[in-house]
């Protein structure tokens, strides 16, 4: 794999220097121009030689919020100090670590929750060129109840799986047990498409040929996002577990857990609880003494958010350009290498474990207000107990965050949620009827609120899929709250222009649409923007949703639409009166 080859060269010398670019093209009789094509695209690797300390400050949501425009500011503020070009310091995507904020990564090396003196203090010894640790994390289980074996892998979901006893069922029903329980689960994908995990099984699983795959994708890149990386570190063993049992109800005889590279401390993790397996002979050759085999390695992100997606993923392992490919074919049809491949988040793979051995009722029955099953939710913004928790589908926003959040900052109101990161926009502390005008909408207005009423409160917001879809919003890993000292203006700035720097360039409409959306937010949080011009968003979002390939730029422009429908005079005060209430836009 010549992005594995290009991560090992870049990690020996800090770049990709130019002989040994060429020695990889020899080596793997690939031509240069290709290697090159391939190095260039992807964030995380460097053609060039980078300073002596490379300084990247987290310039999304959480880190927005709480601390990273200062650390930044403080950092080149050292950098300047320091001199002759020796520190550089810029803004980087999301890390992963929204629950401390800020973050940042001193060559390569994260860190989260830090004061300015103390990031100082790692570039010093950076300077010194004392080796820079990736700081660590709790990895102690916390008695989730997805983790049906107490931290104690014992991998019998896989053993019930490839025990033959006689007289007992076949391996064929024993797999129809499994995809049946998953059924009855109603388990869905857990990255934010909601799709069912037991049609994309069952799908895979009647697909002609011997050669199948299953890839996890843990490439966790959503602001806002964090509960795979809690799950990774906490609960291996499900992971692991969950990667065998797909492989082998659907005939797959090897597997890829896809995860990003910042990820340093999850990758060892996974490392190690994978080679546990082995060692316990539940994957590899001969699993468990049967005639069944499942191998499985970790791939390493060459970076990118847009590796989230799933083709652009699958590209990325096939050694080309992380951009997303046009469906159909579905991967359950064509995926990795072009055979039936089953793509799954973390979360998605660690509730199957549970569900084949307890049956589908077990997780479907942990729902609430009509909604079923249970869900990890990554919450961080102004909320005073950031985090990751296990929580019900159909939970309210009351209940997550001031249940288990802690509420929210300081004397801070809630003025926003985020419901699914940036991909979503924002939904207000208020409802209004008049803003719940679409098909989906209107009827759900006419259902929940008070008689002779036109606002709704947002705290009694139950948080399942549906509910979300008839509020014309959208239900991801990620729910960032926004207090009332933040700007919404600003805030939808920092988030479309995250999509801006993240997209793969590929479809037109997407890369330019995202570079015009930024600049008009941009004029009007400097006074700039003509109002009369305001229009042109809606054409732009338009175009966007229906020509883009991927969700990327599709979903673009939600941030700024849910600022126009749902803060709008926020946003006027801006255009027509030049003034940001929260006092952040229009400085110098």
């Amino acid at each position: 794999m010549i992005v594995q080859q290009l991560r090992e060269i870049q990690h020996k010398h800090g770049w990709l220097p130019e002989r040994e670019l060429r020695e990889l093209s020899d080596r793997t009789a690939t031509p240069l121009h290709r290697i090159h094509e391939v190095a260039s695209f992807f964030p995380h690797y460097r053609l060039k030689p980078g300073p002596t300390v490379d300084v990247k400050v987290c310039r999304d949501m959480a880190c927005h919020l709480r601390g990273g425009p200062a650390m930044h500011e403080a950092m080149e503020r050292y950098a300047a100090e320091v001199g002759g070009g020796e520190v550089k310091v810029e803004g980087v995507s999301c890390l992963g670590q929204c629950d401390s904020p800020p973050a940042l990564a001193i060559n390569d090396a994260c860190f989260w929750g830090i004061t300015a003196s103390q990031a100082r203090a790692k570039v010093r010894a950076a300077l010194s060129k004392d080796k820079i640790h990736q700081q660590h994390a709790d990895r102690s289980p916390l008695g989730w109840k997805i983790d049906i074996y107490d931290g104690q892998p014992r991998y019998e979901a896989v053993r019930f799986l490839v025990s033959d006893v006689e007289g007992g069922p076949s391996l064929n029903h024993r797999r129809d047990q499994v995809i049946e329980s998953l059924k009855v689960s109603n388990l869905r994908g857990m990255g934010g498409a909601g799709f069912p995990t037991h049609l994309k099984w069952s799908t895979v699983r009647t697909q002609p040929g011997p050669e199948k795959y299953v890839v996890c994708n843990a490439d966790e890149s959503e602001p806002g996002t964090f509960k795979d990386r809690e799950l990774i570190r906490r609960t291996p063993h499900l992971l692991v577990e969950g990667m065998i049992l797909a492989g082998l109800v659907v005939g797959a005889t090897r597997g890829f857990i896809y995860c990003r590279h910042e990820y340093e401390e999850e990758i060892e993790v996974i490392q190690e609880a994978i080679e546990a397996a082995y060692r316990a002979n539940i994957c590899g050759d001969s699993i468990l003494g049967s005639n069944l085999s499942f191998a499985l390695e970790v791939y390493v992100s060459p970076g990118g958010y847009i590796c989230g997606e799933e083709t652009a993923l699958l590209e990325a392992m096939e050694d080309r350009r992380g951009e997303p490919r046009n469906k159909p074919p579905f991967p359950v049809f064509s995926g990795l290498y072009s055979k039936p491949t089953v793509i799954n988040n973390v979360e998605t793979l660690c509730w199957t474990p549970g569900i084949a051995m307890r049956g589908g009722e077990w997780y479907r029955d942990g729902g609430t207000r009509g909604a079923t099953g249970l869900r990890f939710v990554s919450i961080s913004g102004d909320v005073n107990e950031p985090g990751v928790y296990e929580v019900p589908f159909g939970q309210t926003v009351r209940e997550l965050v001031f249940g288990s959040a802690g509420g929210m900052l300081g004397d801070q109101k809630l003025k926003a949620i985020a419901t699914s990161g940036p991909s979503g926009g924002f939904l207000p502390a208020v409802l209004r009827r008049e803003n719940l005008d679409s098909p989906k909408s209107k009827p759900w207005a006419e259902k929940n609120f008070a008689p002779g009423s036109d606002t709704y409160d947002i705290l009694d917001l139950p948080l399942d899929l549906q509910t979300l879809g008839e509020v014309d919003n959208m239900l991801g890993a990620a729910f960032v709250a926004v207090g009332s000292d933040a700007c919404m203006v600003d805030f939808a700035l920092n988030c479309v222009r995250f999509y801006r720097n993240e997209s793969c360039g590929k479809c037109v409409p997407c890369r330019v649409g995202s570079q015009k959306l930024t600049d008009i937010l941009d004029q009007i949080t400097q006074g700039k923007f003509p109002h009369k011009d305001l229009k042109v968003v809606d054409d732009l979002a338009q175009a966007m949703s229906l020509t883009s390939i991927c969700g990327l730029g599709q979903i673009a422009a939600n941030p700024m639409k849910t600022l126009m429908k749902h803060f709008p005079e926020e946003l006027e005060e801006h255009l027509k009166h030049k003034r940001c209430p929260a006092g952040v836009c229009f400085r110098d």
